[in-house]
């Protein structure tokens, strides 16, 4: 079924609103058998609005709208809808009910104008919004169907699941699986090299490269008469490209590699600690961000001046003035330190320069990151190719730290 997206807030067009709710509702609606085939973006205009519903569903079936359903008088989008497919505007006596019992509820009275809220159009399919106040609903007419949900992302999304997926079923005849494969160490253009033969000629399943800072990802999507047929499809072709390109990956389910490594951590009974200079903490930030992380994680230390590294790491001063601050010796030094008072099993750490500026003769985006286990240490040296983005370079290096984890753990290191 063709599906455009509509997205309405003039904040949006200013930039001040991320538009996170299109990205939610492709990848939903896509894994539900849809194609998605335009995105729009309109301001709070009645007529520019008109005009885009006009223009998405003379190319689709199917238009779902985010924004626009609050109680002020820029919030127009229902209006709109109804007055486009013909529809008038009457109360809805649940969400009269609904809204009564929300104020209520907070102790405050209700403004005149949220009543504003509880019109819907005549002969539509309401969605009660138990996230807050303003209902969705569904619009049918002559082949073509308008969804409407209010803007908040997490009334969007509560709303697409617990009350539009169900309805969404009907139009659905065929069942669409995809998995999405995340890899680190290989940029986008060499992944795709190497998966050409599995590439060219695709017809379904289909695979998409494509990047995400700092890694390459690939979607494998196919579309069958039953789940189990595209099951079956898309897990033959990740075979395959397993068979290709496996040691480059480290998830086939998009978890983020944080997560991966403290699960491995967990499962293999491991404990981790780490010393950062040039990322300043959010290696550990990420690791933590995990739940469960304080079962495997033991210590970690930020020692950002060379002070601290000699004073609370412990790094020989004499190594600091031999081979420099941030050099592969003294990045094996904080691991080694961080090892022992971790008590861990395993141990990395960061130095370098995240630019973006040279200092001391470093271009920004070079850095050496250490490693230590209780038989071994070394380390890896990285060099972001003369990058001036502070911000990129560090989280490239975090995530080259995690991958030095993994690969640890994983045996390859």
């Amino acid at each position: 079924m063709k599906t455009s997206i509509i997205a309405v807030g003039t904040e949006l067009l200013f930039g001040q609103t991320v538009n996170t709710n299109a990205a939610f509702l492709s990848q939903n609606l896509n894994l539900m058998g849809f194609d998605v085939m335009y995105h729009f973006v309109v301001g709070d205009n009645p007529q520019r609005l008109k005009d885009k519903i006009d223009e998405a569903f003379s190319c689709s079936d199917l238009i779902i709208l985010t924004g626009g359903l609050g109680p002020t008088q820029d919030d127009l989008t229902k209006e709109i809808v109804a007055e486009t497919m013909g529809a008038e505007l009457v109360v809805d006596e649940h969400v009269v009910a609904d809204l009564n019992a929300f104020f209520k509820k907070r102790g405050i009275p209700m403004a005149d104008n949220n009543f504003k809220q509880a019109y819907l159009p005549e002969g539509s399919v309401p969605f009660y919004n138990d996230a807050g106040t303003a209902p969705g609903f569904a619009l049918e007419k002559d082949g073509k169907t308008a969804i409407c949900f209010p803007g908040p992302p997490r009334e969007m999304t509560w709303l697409f699941e617990n009350r539009a997926k169900a309805y969404l079923e009907k139009f659905i005849d065929k069942k669409m699986c995809y998995r999405i494969i995340r890899t680190i160490g290989i940029g986008e253009s060499d992944l795709e090299t190497l998966l050409l033969p599995v590439i060219d000629g695709q017809t379904d399943p289909t695979i998409a490269t494509y990047v995400k800072e700092g890694e390459a990802m690939i979607r494998v999507a196919s579309q069958r008469s039953t789940m189990a047929e595209a099951e079956a499809a898309v897990q033959d072709m990740i075979d395959k490209i397993n068979s290709i390109c496996g040691q480059y990956i480290y998830s086939y389910d998009n978890e983020e590699l944080n997560e991966v490594v403290v699960n491995l951590l967990k499962e293999k009974g491991l404990r981790l600690s780490s010393a950062e200079s040039c990322t300043g903490g959010m290696f550990a930030s990420c690791i933590t961000d995990v739940p469960g992380a304080s079962k495997v994680f033991t210590l970690s230390m930020v020692t950002y001046s060379e002070e601290s590294k000699i004073k609370q790491l412990g790094v020989s001063s004499e190594t600091i003035d031999k081979y420099g601050v941030s050099s592969a010796e003294t990045a094996v030094s904080m691991a080694e330190a961080a090892l022992e008072k971790g008590e861990a099993d395993i141990a990395v750490s960061i130095t370098g320069n995240a630019g973006p500026d040279a200092y001391e003769g470093q271009q920004g985006g070079q850095a050496f990151i250490g490693y230590a286990t209780s038989d071994r240490s070394g380390h890896i040296y990285i060099d972001t190719g003369g990058r001036n983005h502070r911000r990129w370079n560090r989280n490239f290096f975090r995530l080259i730290m995690l991958r030095t984890v993994y690969r640890i753990i994983k045996g390859e290191l």
